[in-house]
């Protein structure tokens, strides 16, 4: 999608700005509203590629049921402000930071950052939840780390922050593998 092209939530027009990445579940714009024109958001556009857990007319109603699961927990998300069902969209805070995935990357890593992680991770494990630990779903902003996917699931050891993510959040030989393999595209934040 090019920039300067609009996409509307229930009527509303947004221009868009950028792509800011590509999840499992849709496309995520960087957009400007036409009415408000200093704030940015992320609009996100379901898609239809297949996914295993979820029937195609199922993914927003998971994002908003996964948005409220989480809001719950506490866990801090950016704030889902605008749903419209019928172009399968949603408008979503936008955390105007670095991803995690970057700060790897480009070692600016802070162990507060794994902190906060963890201790959302406890939260979450204490509840049979897991979220998706990779670095790239992960903004910081202000000091704060914001999980930026509202995705949620069943909790298993081989999904959880101890058993896979941690993986991610530093220079392993993981890490610098999937680095090698995507270079130079490497994923922006899917918000």
């Amino acid at each position: 999608m090019q920039p300067n092209k609009t996409l509307s939530v229930n009527g509303e027009p947004f221009e868009v700005l950028r792509l800011l990445g590509k999840g499992k579940g849709g496309y995520s714009f960087l957009v400007r509203s036409q009415s408000h024109s200093k704030t940015e958001y992320v609009l996100k556009q379901m898609h239809h590629e297949p996914m295993p857990f979820l029937q195609p007319n199922d993914k927003v109603q998971a994002e908003i049921r996964d948005y409220r699961r989480l809001c719950e927990l506490g866990i801090r998300l950016p704030a889902m402000l605008d749903i419209d069902i019928a172009k399968e969209r949603i408008l979503k805070e936008y955390i105007d930071g670095p991803t995690v995935y970057n700060l790897v990357l480009t070692d600016q890593m802070d162990d507060s950052y794994v902190d906060q992680v963890r201790e959302m991770a406890k939260r979450l494990q204490s509840h049979r939840l897991n979220i998706d630990y990779f670095p790239t779903n992960f903004v910081v902003e202000n000091g704060l780390v914001y999980y930026i996917d509202f995705e949620c699931t069943a909790y298993t050891r081989e999904r959880s922050f101890d058993g896979w993510g941690v993986t991610y959040w530093s220079k392993t030989p993981e890490f610098l593998r999937f680095v090698a393999a995507h270079a130079p595209h490497a994923p922006a934040a899917a918000q």
